[in-house]
């Protein structure tokens, strides 16, 4: 490097125009603080002198970028109409949750008196069909009971007939058994013969 006459790479002094120009920009623009309101966490980022080397560990050329200097952050009390805003801000906030508290305990016990009367009615249902089931059972007990104390012979084919359902809409899901419905039909119409022996 030493036929380009540049291997003194860290020996001038050389002045950052970065910085120079913030500092300028800076002088400027002192009086607009006091209207605006600074923005603190994206304003400057501090750029650290070891963030600004390059990695070049193999060869003892120590190269390093100048550092960017950055003004010191001056925070500012937040202005009289942003902070009362903030806190009118905070209170309704503050009182929309207590009363969504209140709508959501409100809706809580509203539902468990629904599902409370639910209970009620359905227990209640239930009880009613449970003793018209029994009844409408000892009922055709009954009737089963005084039918077969009528037992005269020749009539068992009618009683069978009685028994089975004849209608060819009700068995969708069932077996087919068309024929042995028109057996128990053709023998309800013509019994056979008994025989006494």
């Amino acid at each position: 490097m030493d036929a380009f006459g540049d291997d003194d790479f860290g020996g001038s002094t050389e002045v950052d125009p970065a910085a120079e120009f913030l500092a300028r920009e800076q002088g400027q623009l002192a009086g607009l603080e006091d209207e605006i309101e600074p923005i603190a966490a994206a304003a400057d980022p501090v750029i650290e002198e070891s963030e600004l080397q390059t990695q070049n560990d193999d060869t003892n050329d120590a190269y390093e970028e100048p550092a960017v200097s950055s003004a010191p952050k001056v925070m500012k009390e937040e202005p009289e109409k942003i902070r009362k805003w903030r806190e009118e801000q905070k209170q309704r906030l503050e009182e929309k949750d207590a009363a969504e508290a209140e709508a959501i305990e409100k809706l809580r016990l509203q539902a468990k008196e629904e599902l409370d009367e639910w209970y009620k009615n359905h227990n209640e249902a239930k009880t009613k069909t449970k003793a018209s089931n029994r009844e409408s059972a000892v009922n055709a007990e009954k009737q089963f009971v005084a039918s077969t104390d009528e037992i005269e012979p020749g009539t068992e084919w009618e009683r069978i007939a009685k028994l089975c359902d004849f209608n060819p809409k009700s068995s969708k899901g069932s077996k087919d058994v068309t024929r042995m419905r028109s057996i128990i039909l053709q023998l309800k119409q013509t019994p056979l013969p008994v025989t006494k022996s």
